[in-house]
């Protein structure tokens, strides 16, 4: 009996003891200091992930987007007006509504949500990769400009300024089926904006000199040393080990909580065989169970933990928001 207390008692010390695995506590980090926590501010992005299925399976996408990945499900038009409803009702003020997915113009019901949020008033920010199922809904698409020309960005996703980096992303044939559906869209009077990404280990500088010349190039009517007109993400190295981001990290890096993205921001997602959808902190984690904040953006108004190497490594430390400006 003596050797199995002692036993016991041995665990306890080496449990104790042992350093804690990193973003597993939502209070504390693996080295016990308090956690940097984001209260949200007010709620002036509400993003929807129409569902994960996507015409293309990219390389390094983060959310794991193809032909076949259903984990998030398509979301309804109903659901998206009771969010709308709920945002009136609350008086939230919500000014922006981001659309994502997967490629959203792979949902059947995307005209229908995009009417529902444009006739609420809302300025939306629909991404895309611009291929052959947007074009699929052009008709639908120019009668959402004449409704509200001024308040629809679409977000095209070019991961280069030339084709061999983007097609090494998204897999051959990929680029002339965007350029032409990026093309269609500035010639007919859409506002239309490039995401594009770190791939090619070029400096910010250089690759905003290279769609420069793109741009001029297509005769596309965009800035690229506009942030806004050209947005380039860092690129996320899933593998990469990322400091966990304490309460002490905001004044040492000169950051604040409410430049993080979910201090106003939260996204509808919705499960595969779910009943309901649900409402997470922001685009980066649309699969962590651990976020999930509740059914209502009442449920979701409570802080953030920053407790996902996401966290850090886009938000905190890459500076990054998905937002349109």
């Amino acid at each position: 009996m003596a050797q199995l207390e002692h036993k016991a008692a041995a665990d306890r010390v080496d449990r104790e003891t042992l350093p804690m695995a990193k973003f597993t506590d939502p209070r504390h980090t693996a080295t016990g200091e308090p956690r940097a926590q984001v209260a949200l501010s007010g709620l002036r992005t509400l993003w929807l992930n129409t569902g994960t299925l996507c015409n293309l399976a990219c390389a390094n996408c983060y959310i794991e987007s193809s032909p076949r990945n259903d984990r998030l499900a398509y979301l309804s038009t109903e659901e998206v007006v009771g969010y709308l409803d709920e945002i009136e009702h609350e008086g939230l003020g919500t000014e922006e509504i981001g659309i994502t997915g997967g490629e959203p113009f792979m949902n059947p019901d995307l005209p229908a949500i995009l009417r529902a949020c444009l006739e609420r008033g809302h300025w939306v920010l629909l991404l895309t990769n611009a291929m052959r199922p947007m074009m699929k809904q052009a008709e639908a698409l120019l009668a959402l400009r004449a409704l509200a020309a001024e308040r629809l960005t679409l977000r095209v996703s070019l991961d280069h300024y030339g084709p061999a980096v983007h097609e090494a992303e998204r897999g051959p044939r990929s680029w002339a089926p965007a350029i032409a559906g990026l093309r269609w869209l500035t010639e007919a009077g859409f506002h239309v904006t490039i995401a594009s990404r770190q791939l090619s280990g070029e400096s910010d500088a250089a690759l905003r000199a290279g769609f420069a010349h793109f741009f001029a190039e297509h005769a596309l009517p965009m800035d690229a040393n506009d942030p806004r007109d050209l947005v380039i993400f860092p690129e996320m190295d899933e593998g990469a080990d990322v400091p966990e981001i304490t309460e002490a990290c905001w004044g040492l890096l000169g950051r604040r909580p409410e430049q993080v993205m979910c201090a106003e921001s939260r996204m509808v997602v919705k499960r595969k065989g779910a009943t309901h959808p649900v409402v997470v902190p922001c685009t980066l984690l649309p699969y962590d169970t651990r976020f999930e904040l509740g059914e209502t953006l009442r449920d979701s108004a409570g802080p953030v933990a920053l407790n996902h190497p996401h966290c850090a490594r886009f938000c905190v430390l890459g500076g990054a928001s998905c937002g349109a400006g």
